[in-house]
């Protein structure tokens, strides 16, 4: 018989980055054990010219995929309202599923998040950029793994795993009548606490400044019937 999957707790991390003692240095993948360096926004010249992007395909190679538009219209359906999982400063979040067809070989077949920036709204290509950056290169069972990314035209899109029981926000004030047991409450807050540490011992330290209940997103845990929300 398949062995169960082991139950985890992760903390998504959206938004506000902070390093310190940043030194320019040529993009390495993070390995603490290795003491390679980990590139940040603040190691590139232009963060906005394309060959940017183009070395940074090169150093997150094996760690994040690059997806096509077409390819992420495929999956959520064309972005099917049906799909919708909700929005945020970022942009709107939709629920997408890759098959054993898109990638073989390369990403199991999976439901994935995939989130598409507004183009009116206030974040931007930096905005899209730095979490490329930091959750490409950032591995942790505690942190939300962003399993690709798209740059295409205008087009700015990141594809995360699936985190099916939503947001802590969601379970603590958005009308559930099921009151969270303490020892779940516990199982959370240890969570998170194991993704801001591992945060904060890197090389380079990064200072997460935007913890609260909407980012911190729960797994597959059946705590009781609760709803797929995003």
């Amino acid at each position: 018989m398949p062995s169960k999957k082991k139950s985890q707790w992760k903390t998504l991390v959206l938004g506000c980055f902070k390093d310190k003692n940043l030194t320019l240095e040529s993009p390495k993948l993070v390995s603490k054990k290795q003491g390679s360096s980990r590139i940040s926004l603040s190691d590139l010249s232009d963060y906005s010219s394309p060959s940017v992007i183009s070395d940074l395909s090169n150093s997150l190679v094996g760690n994040v995929q690059i997806f096509t538009c077409k390819e992420l219209k495929e999956i959520t359906n064309n972005f099917n309202k049906s799909n919708f999982l909700g929005e945020g400063g970022f942009g709107k979040v939709y629920k997408g599923f890759i098959d054993d067809k898109l990638r073989p070989a390369l990403v199991p077949p999976q439901p994935v998040a995939v989130k598409a920036l507004n183009l009116d709204g206030k974040q931007g290509h930096r905005e899209w950029l730095a979490e490329v950056l930091f959750l490409g290169q950032l591995k942790h069972r505690n942190l939300v793994n962003l399993i690709g990314y798209c740059y295409e035209d205008e087009h700015r899109l990141l594809v995360y795993e699936y985190m099916e029981r939503g947001s802590l926000e969601e379970k603590l004030f958005k009308g559930y009548l099921a009151t969270l047991p303490w020892l779940t409450r516990i199982k959370i807050a240890l969570g998170a606490a194991k993704g801001l540490a591992f945060l904060h011992e890197e090389e380079k330290p990064v200072i997460y400044r935007d913890v609260k209940a909407s980012n911190i997103l729960l797994d597959a845990v059946i705590i009781y019937s609760f709803m797929h929300f995003y």
